[in-house]
């Protein structure tokens, strides 16, 4: 068990070094800050603790910022996240380890998770599966993907959360991860950013 978390952890930190090179090497742009407030909270140690979220990770498609509608209608949208597409029944990991505050599948996000920790709130969007109800308490289930938790519960740090669906309103299979620092959104983006940094330093 411990080899196979060591192994987790070392593919997790050589998909941050090899996703985010790409996406440089692709030109993503950065806003011309030279470091962003919450990056000087996190200490260069607790960053590379980080996990990236989703495997096989194909392309940034939509990034967060001003956009137009994808799904028609003409004038412009924020996007408050970041997407990231991926195969269909990739699996979606906890960036961070935290607890369980909500669990839905019933808005435009399809089947999603929302993990608090600390001062930071993270959320998955558009993945299989749905929520289940048990004697009161509720859960994320996606059985063919061997995935169950509940709502309140402690999660690790790279922990399977779910896989990349079609749920909610979307154009094609990817993840839409959104976050806030102390209740303002975040680009996602810069936080990628920091997290590949500390690796550098690391």
């Amino acid at each position: 068990m411990f080899l196979a978390w060591r192994w987790c952890r070392c593919w997790i930190r050589r998909g941050v070094f090899l996703v985010l090179g790409i996406a440089l090497i692709m030109g993503l742009r950065w806003p011309a800050l030279s470091k962003p407030a919450f990056a000087q909270v996190e200490s260069i140690a607790l960053w590379q603790q980080a996990s990236f979220p989703v495997e096989n990770f194909q392309a940034y498609t939509s990034a967060f910022g001003y956009r137009t509608s994808p799904t028609g209608g003409g004038g412009s949208q924020f996007h408050y996240g970041l997407d990231m597409a991926a195969p269909q029944g990739s699996y979606v990991r906890n960036w961070w380890s935290g607890k369980v505050i909500e669990v839905s599948d019933h808005t435009s996000c399809g089947t999603s998770a929302v993990i608090q920790s600390g001062q930071w709130e993270h959320r998955y969007c558009h993945m299989s599966g749905w929520v289940e109800v048990s004697n009161g308490r509720r859960y994320l289930v996606d059985p063919d993907g061997s995935i169950r938790y509940e709502q309140g519960q402690e999660l690790p740090t790279g922990e399977r959360l779910g896989r990349v669906g079609m749920t909610g309103r979307t154009t094609g299979p990817h993840l839409h991860w959104m976050l806030k620092f102390n209740g303002e959104w975040v680009d996602p983006g810069l936080v990628l950013r920091a997290m590949y940094e500390a690796q550098q330093a690391g």
